[in-house]
């Protein structure tokens, strides 16, 4: 087979240009050639093995390359020695095809197996996640007791939130040391759990089956702090006293009033999620303002989520911790997730089949917030906003300099 043209993407410059590696190589020393062999699931369309893009990032120096799959749904990609992140992901019809695999050291020529997941795309996604906080302005110093997330419901039919979960992936940031995934002594690639760990809560929305549809591109906002006009001392934040929005809030499970005020005059009582369950010792829903990664599920019909966590097998013990435990929220339930990374020492939380990539966060208190790219061909075509979905969230989200609640 040919080798692929690779191309670095100059992500420090903020542009869209590239440079050949073979022509202009920043490194020093000898490349090796790292075979990347896809393996693909039954069901693969064999006409889409050509042409898939395959991410490279150096997991030290951050540089990210690109390189395409030959003919024979390979691809061949010169580098230097080093340890690398390697992301695929190919969409088809409602299926989703990903492959990751991570710490991949690279010291000659090697092969890489590479396994691919298909999984179906979330009916309700993950839109936007606000974690980052503000500036205090007129005041001095940081704020980020406003934090929100968005979900969207990105498909034909209507949706219902009914009994859908919430809950922040353990540990709570990218660069924290990770006991949940291990690395094969043989193949140096990670390991994940058959479960993700959901960290201090499950939050679950209300409802009893049909009480909170929605609508074909239609959102919902959950405030995870102060369900509170926050515009009216700090007019770099947002309103989240909206009588549509919903809010995490349990006096019982988390009494401190300066990141849990009382919820707005506007927000309904029946709008306030049940905390399910706490494994944490804080006194606050801590949700990180770097570099967090979430996920929404639901259960099977045959058991609820109390049912779950009642069960003593499904709430974990942190290993190399006395304190912390996790809910174990099987793969299959989970809907929709979203992982991200905030420097390049960052280490995967979430397995491939929930989410292959991640979306870089640069920095916090400036009113970023991570956003779902619009599809725009299919929001033409049915005519209400529908949001990329790969389960890949390098190429599905995209950071903005200011978050989407403005007023």
């Amino acid at each position: 087979m040919k080798k692929t043209a690779l191309y670095i993407i100059i992500a420090a410059l903020g542009l869209a240009g590239c440079m050949n590696i073979d022509n202009v190589n920043p490194y020093t020393g000898s490349l090796h050639i790292l075979r990347i062999e896809p393996q693909y699931p039954d069901g693969f369309p064999d006409a889409s093995k050509p042409g898939i893009r395959i991410s490279v990032t150096d997991r030290n120096l951050g540089n990210t390359y690109s390189v395409t799959t030959g003919t024979d749904g390979n691809a061949e990609v010169l580098l230097p020695g080093g340890s690398y992140r390697i992301v695929m992901s190919c969409p088809d019809g409602n299926m989703v095809y990903n492959g990751a695999a991570d710490n991949v050291v690279l010291t000659a020529d090697r092969s890489l197996s590479l396994m691919v997941i298909g999984s179906r795309s979330g009916r309700i996604v993950i839109k936007e996640l606000y974690f980052g906080g503000c500036q205090k302005y007129p005041e001095q110093g940081n704020y980020q007791i406003d934090k929100y997330i968005i979900l969207h419901n990105n498909t034909l039919d209507v949706q219902y939130l009914d009994a859908l979960c919430f809950g922040a992936v353990d540990p709570y940031n990218s660069a924290s040391t990770n006991p949940w995934v291990t690395t094969d002594p043989d193949t140096g690639e990670q390991v994940f759990q058959d479960f993700v760990p959901v960290v201090q809560a499950v939050w679950q929305f209300p409802g009893d089956g049909d009480d909170f549809p929605l609508q074909p591109g239609e959102d919902a906002v959950l405030c995870l702090t102060g369900a509170i006009n926050h515009l009216a001392q700090y007019p770099n934040s947002v309103n989240l006293n909206k009588p549509d929005y919903f809010v995490c809030y349990n006096t019982t499970y988390f009494p401190n009033t300066a990141w849990h005020p009382a919820p707005g005059d506007r927000i309904r009582q029946d709008h306030i999620l049940n905390c399910v369950i706490k494994t944490g010792i804080a006194n606050a829903y801590a949700y990180s303002s770097i570099s967090p990664a979430t996920i929404i599920f639901r259960t099977p019909e045959d058991i609820t989520i109390l049912e779950f966590v009642s069960n003593p097998d499904n709430v974990v013990q942190k290993p190399g911790s006395t304190v912390d435990k996790v809910v174990a929220v099987p793969l299959d339930w989970v809907m929709d997730g979203v992982e991200v990374f905030n420097g390049a020492g960052s280490k995967k939380r979430l397995p491939s089949v929930i989410d292959a990539g991640s979306i870089q966060f640069s920095e916090s208190f400036q009113g970023h917030s991570v956003l779902r790219r619009t599809n725009e061909s299919a929001t033409d075509e049915f005519g209400y906003e529908v949001l990329e979905d790969t389960n890949n969230s390098a190429n599905d989200f995209v950071e903005i300099a200011k978050h989407t609640l403005n007023e």
